[in-house]
């Protein structure tokens, strides 16, 4: 028998060990913390700040989460129903605990905290001052924008390296239509940050922390199940400067609502998120010249380009170990530029059946890119325009199943399309139309009256509804280019 320490033993059980021993250190040393945050809380409740208690408490709360920032470079602490998860990992409850995880677990949720992040650079009167804050605030009862209030005295007091936020799903909030924009457009500007900061790191050749990534794509998905018009209207914001980043979020949610569409269940699309956000990581390997270059590549160029699907593997594979990575994002990032027909890149050898995950991503990058102002494509196609060339034009090599679940999703206008009217008004396409029979006919904010008179935020208007004697009161008419009426549909989803 072969000594399972010894030279038998092999590489990926090795890797798993790894892993299972540093998800249980993580674990003991997310336990060791909130104990700590307990004590100290405890201690700020029952004596004056200055007592010795409070700072031996305030000093171990302070070496308890250095453990953590040390070797994970994060600490956040995020309430989930019951639950209570450090970085990620969730922390069992058993009667040793109880007392103290189920203090701090309330003391979150009267202060209206979902999320509590901690960066590195956090200084001890910071603590002191957050702790003290959230006390106060957790106990006052009835306050409305509880947590808003919160935050702005946080940073009255200097407090810049703490940050709260509100339950990821709190069903509560979503009920008010600005609380659920800002949840968006919370989740949408995480992700980018997120995606910038990983890109940037195998870029420098740093360690990256797939644990962010696989977060920042669970608040997209669960974000697309609750509130998908706010997050899809995001995707209209164009940051020529950021493209890169913004363009794997935005083809991450339309590949988790194409998969919503197809009836993949919540943990499918958790790994097609995750694979639609990695799927161009391997642009990382590509020099800067020759991804940003205006004008046409030289065919030397173009082959550089060509190699960031396999470039996207091997970064993948380093990432963490790939242990951390599904094989299903691995292959996604190898086949996304294939074609249904393989008459794509990487070329192929032999036959093979694409995976779903590689055509749908496939499907939202297209459609992304062809939108998308950038170095050599200076004027964009309407979003329109790209719809019908990507379903009448086989060349495109996209899968027409998919295709047409991209058409359900936005309708025949998408999200963020600039149209006239039939009374002359001029509107931003808000949403598709609810009725599937009805794709022609979507959901408009009318931005300027016939008179060319511009309104501040518009009205909603349904093309779908009809007067007293059965006809449509507005129609769509033509799509035009916003610049033209000097509009910026992004401003009417932020």
């Amino acid at each position: 028998m072969t000594d399972p320490g010894g030279p038998g033993r092999t590489p990926r059980a090795s890797l798993v060990d790894t892993m299972a021993a540093t998800e249980g250190l993580l674990r003991q040393a997310g336990r060791d913390f909130l104990i700590a945050l307990y004590a100290t809380l405890r201690s700020f409740k029952l004596y004056p700040i200055e007592n010795k208690q409070v700072q031996r408490s305030l000093d171990d709360l302070i070496e308890r989460s250095k453990v953590i920032l040390e070797t994970e470079q994060e600490l956040e602490v995020r309430v989930a129903a019951e639950f209570l998860f450090v970085n990620a990992t969730r922390l069992r409850l058993d009667l040793d605990n109880f007392a103290s995880f189920s203090h701090v677990l309330t003391i979150l949720r009267q202060g209206g905290v979902g999320t509590l992040q901690v960066e590195p650079a956090v200084e001890r009167k910071e603590w002191q001052v957050m702790l003290s804050l959230l006390l106060a605030f957790a106990a006052r009862e009835a306050v409305p924008n509880k947590l808003y209030e919160l935050q702005q005295k946080m940073l009255q007091g200097g407090v810049t390296h703490i940050m709260v936020a509100p339950p990821i799903e709190s069903d509560d909030d979503l009920e008010d239509d600005e609380k659920a924009k800002e949840i968006a457009k919370r989740t949408y500007e995480r992700t980018v940050a997120v995606t910038k900061e990983v890109i940037n790191s195998v870029r420098m050749g740093r360690s990256a922390s797939v644990k962010k990534v696989k977060r920042a794509v669970q608040s997209i998905v669960d974000q697309v199940l609750k509130n998908e018009v706010s997050l899809m209207g995001l995707t209209t914001m164009r940051h020529y400067d950021e493209y890169t980043f913004t363009h794997s979020v935005n083809v991450t949610i339309f590949s988790v609502s194409i998969g919503k569409r197809l009836g993949l269940s919540k943990l499918q699309l958790y790994d097609l998120g995750l694979a639609a956000l990695f799927h161009d990581v391997g642009k990382s390997r590509v020099p800067i010249e020759v991804l940003n270059k205006e004008g046409p590549l030289s065919d030397d160029e173009w082959r550089i380009m060509q190699a960031h699907p396999w470039l996207g593997v091997l970064t993948l594979f380093g990432l963490r170990g790939y242990g951390e990575i599904p094989y299903r994002a691995i292959i996604t990032a190898y086949e996304h530029h294939m074609k249904i027909d393989l008459t794509g890149y990487p070329k192929t050898v032999r036959p093979r059946e694409l995976s779903v995950y590689s055509k749908i991503v496939a499907v939202a990058d297209a459609f992304d890119a062809a939108t998308t102002r950038r170095t050599y494509q200076t004027t964009p196609l309407q979003p329109d325009q790209v719809l019908r060339e990507m379903w009448e034009n086989p060349r495109r090599g996209q899968d027409p199943v998919l295709v047409k679940a991209l058409i359900n999703l936005t309708g025949v206008y998408p999200v963020g399309t600039c149209v006239v009217l039939d009374t002359y008004e001029v509107g931003v396409v808000h949403s598709a139309n609810p009725d599937a029979t009805q794709l022609h006919r979507p959901i408009v904010r009318v931005v300027l009256t016939a008179q060319g008179v511009r309104l501040e935020d518009g009205y909603l208007a349904d093309m779908a509804e009809t007067g007293p004697d059965g006809e449509f009161r507005r129609t769509v008419i033509k799509v035009v280019d916003p610049d033209k009426y000097s509009i910026v549909p992004s401003d009417y989803f932020v």
